[in-house]
């Protein structure tokens, strides 16, 4: 019986809460990666250079690194609704005043300022999925929570490119209706958030009494797990090796997906044979097309198979091969290529946080959590300067995608090195992290 009401509070938690969670996401990478859409106009507007761009895009990720665990900090003390409304509505009007930038002093200031606004937001959703979902479910609803990053596309590229090719409306160039529309998405969903979310299951009016008590015990049941076999501890968790070896791989793994986020929209363009717009946005849709579908089947497989590791590895390798191919002369293989590469690049994420997330408890996940995720933002700031670098460095175009698909196969090998260091969640777990 108790099992059965536990089933149905999860059910229920995941129908209210894994949707919104879901739009937020959506509007949190439309804002983050807007400006690889925005990349050729912006920088014939404003006179931004090749390496202004690149250390624009990149400084995000300092300032978004820097406030990552002091934010995640402030979320387990006051709770969801007010910190992510706080979150999403801040980064809303930074967004917004992005359509204004004058040249590269403007641009870095406020890429700057995006990156404080929006610190905390992912690993505050990790760190709140934990608050709400048993281990035995929080790998599955990790996969769909990812399916943001590939929506974010499939819905934005499109609108993006509708957006830039308002030039001239009212007065504005496309660029700035784009960042116009999209900050002021952010600003009412985070206010929304503040009306629509639960900040635990015990505060949650759409579960009944005996839902929330058994959700609560089976949480709290888990964490007493962890809190004997692993660091609950914020200042502990610092000193576990694990912890670095997690960061390790994350950042290499943002180096990746970045390095196709923020370059995909030009080289779409390269294939297509036309500058941005309505039909380039129509095809740079089609590879997060795919990621969606990867970012549901592949967690789902490495779930029933209890194979994460094996899954995570080999996700990483194809997709690596593939982005190395992105500037393929053929533009099916090009095409092909870049789907590839997106599909594995997404769908290794939410494989990859159920080993932290099963492995960490209270404020060591809080800050655990925070840390990764800040020293993967990094991985986004190296990215595009190091593809710059590649590509001067060795006189061609290719040579920053081949660095960088470098990278993944490295992250792979390193993925493969948990298989000796198993996470201490109960044996009897219906999905044993690591195998």
């Amino acid at each position: 019986m108790t099992n059965t009401v536990l089933d149905e509070a999860i059910s229920h938690a995941r129908t209210r809460l894994v949707p919104f969670l879901l739009l937020m996401y959506v509007v949190a990478f439309l804002d983050r990666a807007n400006i690889g859409f925005a990349k050729q106009a912006f920088e014939a507007r404003t006179g931004i250079s090749e390496s202004v761009y690149a250390w624009g895009a990149g400084l995000f990720f300092i300032s978004y690194a820097l406030f990552e665990v002091p934010s995640n900090l402030i979320l387990h003390r006051v709770g969801a609704r007010i910190w992510m409304c706080r979150i999403m509505v801040s980064w809303g009007i930074i967004s917004v005043a992005t359509m204004f930038v004058r040249g590269p002093l403007s641009f870095y200031v406020l890429r700057l300022l995006l990156g404080f606004a929006e610190a905390g937001f992912f690993p505050g959703v990790l760190l709140y999925l934990t608050y709400w979902f048993p281990e035995k479910a929080r790998g599955e609803i990790l996969g769909q929570f990812y399916f943001g990053a590939p929506l974010a596309f499939i819905v934005g590229a499109p609108l993006s490119g509708l957006l830039l090719s308002m030039e001239g409306a009212s007065g504005l160039h496309g660029y700035q209706w784009m960042f116009l529309v999209e900050g002021l998405l952010a600003i009412i969903v985070g206010a929304w958030a503040f009306w629509y979310l639960a900040d635990r299951p015990k505060s949650a009016q759409f579960l009944s009494h005996d839902e929330r008590t058994v959700l609560e015990a089976a949480l709290e049941n888990e964490a007493v797990v962890l809190r004997f076999h692993a660091p609950a501890a914020f200042l502990a968790a610092l000193r576990d090796r694990r912890l670095l070896h997690f960061a390790a791989i994350y950042f290499l793994i943002q180096m990746s997906v970045y390095g196709v986020v923020f370059y995909l929209p030009t080289e779409v363009e390269k294939v297509v044979g036309k500058s941005m717009g309505i039909e380039v946005g129509l095809v740079s849709a089609i590879p997060w097309t795919f990621a969606l579908v990867a970012a549901y089947w592949i967690p789902w497989w490495a779930s029933r198979r209890r194979q994460h590791v094996a899954f995570a590895a080999f996700a990483l390798i194809i997709s690596g091969i593939a982005s190395a191919l992105l500037l393929s002369s053929n533009k099916g293989v090009a095409i092909v290529s870049i789907c590839v590469a997106a599909s594995g690049f997404i769908a290794v994420q939410p494989i990859f946080w159920t080993f932290p997330t099963g492995y960490l408890s209270g404020r060591a996940a809080a800050g655990g959590i925070a840390v990764i995720n800040a020293i993967g933002a990094l991985g986004g700031f190296v990215a595009p300067n190091i593809k710059v670098w590649a590509d001067q460095h060795f006189g061609r175009p290719s040579a920053g995608l081949y660095v960088l698909a470098g990278f993944s196969l490295l992250t792979a090998c390193l993925i493969t090195l948990l298989r000796n260091n198993p996470t201490r969640i109960a044996q009897d777990s219906p999905t044993n992290l690591i195998v």
